[in-house]
């Protein structure tokens, strides 16, 4: 009989779907997968034998539906890596501290613990003293993909914004310094024992007052990588898949925030293509308590990850399907996130993309021609 992972998953996600449970049947496991959107897994794909319906919010809940010795319980989510490893810790699995997913996950909380190496202005946004160190960041406190994320100037507009944003959601918001610098990530993998660094994008974003991911590309760390380490440390974000994002001004590095699971909007395959590793197999085997067992090997070229980002609302009406092809030496692949035929809201916030362009060749300048040269043969029509 073969051992089951429990995979722990809010929607649908293309991780999951092309990444995770692939690397899952190679594995010879059998999948059940628990989550408070059922409808949305009803089609996954072999190896999951069961799709069940759980608040995977609730650690509690996730331990009740559990019915046989599991082989490991494990999530790719943002906001379900603090439950996951709560119910990982209930049945002696190996698996991520859940204080440490909670500080990562909570911004305000990660702030108080970052404070000792690297302090940075951070209160709720109800409450930002009058000598608050203007421009602030504006963010919901467990937020993602930019959404709802703006830059303040004054207490006027940060008035404005946070009532604003109130209308829509309830989720408790924070006011951050704003940090100066080039934006990079870093991706880690750890087991628990031994902490790997995989690589690093630089990232662009788009101007203030919104903060887009405009382009991803691959760069090698940068020397105060040894400084995000250290930050990680004290958060205890060791175990598994890590996605840091982080500035470089003048010989700082300073946590702009900590996402304690696998790096996202597709840039895991082309982190895998470019390591030439099974990137999603390597994570599911030490959620299942193995050891790092080979070196990161060094990447094959130069890579990019930029998304087409819708500019208005409407319907989209043209947009290519999935691609992959060869453009000379660079390998290009194109996955939407959006299907013509969509209804597309303008958020300003990642929840724009309409899909993600990868490419993959042996030198920076030959990747981003043939990359321009895919996206002007390509059209994304928006009526």
């Amino acid at each position: 009989m073969a051992a089951s992972l429990y995979l722990v998953a809010g929607k649908a996600t293309d991780s999951v779907t092309h990444g995770f449970l692939p690397a899952a049947a190679r594995l010879g496991l059998d999948v059940v997968l628990l989550t408070d959107r059922p409808a949305e897994h009803a089609e996954a794909p072999p190896p999951v034998g069961a799709v069940v319906e759980c608040d995977v919010s609730d650690f509690r809940d996730i331990i009740d539906r559990i019915r046989d010795r599991p082989a490991a319980i494990f999530s790719n989510s943002d906001f379900l890596q603090t439950p996951a490893a709560l119910a990982a810790a209930y049945f002696g699995l190996p698996g991520k501290d859940w204080r440490a997913a909670a500080r990562a996950k909570n911004k305000a909380l990660m702030r108080r613990c970052l404070a000792h190496l690297d302090p940075v202005f951070s209160a709720d946004a109800r409450a930002v003293p009058a000598d608050a160190p203007y421009p602030l960041v504006l963010k919901p406190r467990e937020g993602v993909a930019s959404e709802d994320v703006f830059l303040v100037r004054d207490a006027p507009e940060l008035r404005a914004r946070v009532a604003e944003i109130a209308a829509r959601r309830a989720d408790p918001l924070v006011a951050e310094e704003y940090l100066p610098g080039e934006l990079h990530t870093l991706e880690t993998l750890g087991d628990g024992h031994e902490l790997r660094v995989l690589g690093s994008f630089r990232t662009r974003m788009s101007p203030p007052p919104h903060f887009v991911e405009e382009r991803l590309e691959w760069a090698p760390p940068p020397p105060e990588t040894p400084q995000v380490l250290a930050s990680l440390e004290a958060l205890g974000a060791g175990f598994g898949a890590c996605h840091t994002e982080f500035v470089v001004h003048a010989g700082r590095a300073r946590i702009i925030e900590v996402n304690y699971r696998l790096i996202g909007d597709h840039c895991d395959f082309l982190l895998a293509d470019l390591l030439g590793v099974p990137l999603h197999e390597r994570i599911l085997r030490v959620h299942l308590g193995g050891r790092l067992d080979a070196a990161v090997p060094r990447p094959r070229g130069h890579a990019v990850a930029e998304p087409v980002i819708a500019d208005r609302a409407g319907r989209l009406t043209a947009a290519p399907g999935p691609v992959e092809l060869d453009d000379g030496d660079v390998r290009l692949a194109y996955r939407p996130q959006r299907a013509v035929g969509d209804e597309i809201p303008l958020t300003r916030t990642n929840r724009d993309y309409l899909g993600t362009v990868r490419a993959i060749g042996p030198d920076p300048d030959g990747v981003r021609a043939a990359l321009a040269r895919f996206r002007a043969a390509h059209e994304w029509t928006i009526a």
